[in-house]
């Protein structure tokens, strides 16, 4: 029987994964999308110097030496660019999500944002009201929860819905409950008047989605691919415009 020789195969992946992941980060930096390529240098890095580690020394060791000095200099300056930017408080990057594209759960579009430093999020949609729609800001606050250890409470400012007000606030109302027994509370305000969609972060981002959070197509079916996993799910066509508030305005 053959053997496979799995310590090749793992490096031979890891290698395979760091290229592809570090192709990105430069595709993303090319296109100003620097928060997204940030992350991707981050993650290539971490498992290009693995493959380095396992490698003897040689002329191949030594050109993956070279490329990860490279991408971490151009990963240093980028995180001094986007802290600059901040601190002027000009920093805009832009993602157009085209029709039917996959790839853009709420965690891919801004769970990079969501950490320790995070104690409050305020949410403005005025289409929070539909089964979908509670569903879909049910998804933020779980995200939100997971990621951001020091998360107080979340603010949702939204329309009533005129057509069943009270199943709309008793969604919310059972939303509201299961945060709290997570330390976390969910506090609701209406408008009639608000359009606006965006989300702020205290630590000073700020995520304007196009359609709000309900960017995402109805699935195919319940037993398709995307029901549950939104990174498969197809999307409408919208734009997120992604700035930070400097703190000294």
């Amino acid at each position: 029987m053959h053997k496979v020789d799995f310590s090749v195969a793992t490096m031979d992946g890891l290698e395979s994964a760091a290229i592809s992941i570090l192709k990105r980060a430069v595709d993303l930096d090319a296109k100003h999308r620097w928060t997204e390529s940030m992350t991707c240098y981050q993650e290539g890095l971490q498992l290009l110097m693995e493959v380095i580690k396992g490698l003897p020394e040689s002329p191949r060791r030594l050109a993956f030496r070279t490329k990860a000095t490279e991408y971490m200099d151009r990963a240093e300056k980028l995180k001094a660019l986007i802290e600059s930017e901040k601190k002027l408080g000009k920093y805009h990057e832009q993602v157009h999500i085209e029709d039917n594209s996959t790839g853009h759960s709420y965690e891919s579009v801004l769970g990079r944002f969501l950490d320790g430093r995070v104690r409050s999020v305020e949410v403005e949609d005025p289409y929070i009201r539909s089964v979908h729609q509670c569903y879909n800001l049910l998804r933020l606050c779980e995200l939100c929860v997971k990621k951001c250890p020091n998360l107080q409470f979340i603010r949702l400012l939204t329309g009533s819905d005129p057509g069943d007000e009270h199943a709309q606030k008793a969604r919310l109302t059972e939303i509201c409950t299961s945060m709290a027994d997570f330390g976390v509370k969910l506090i609701v305000n209406y408008s009639d008047t608000l359009h606006d969609r965006e989300i702020r972060l205290d630590s000073g981002w700020i995520i304007k989605i196009g359609r709000g959070l309900s960017y995402f197509k109805p699935p195919a079916g319940k037993f398709c691919l995307g029901f549950n996993d939104f990174d498969l799910r197809p999307c409408h066509e919208t734009t997120v415009d992604i700035f930070h508030e400097s703190a000294s305005k």
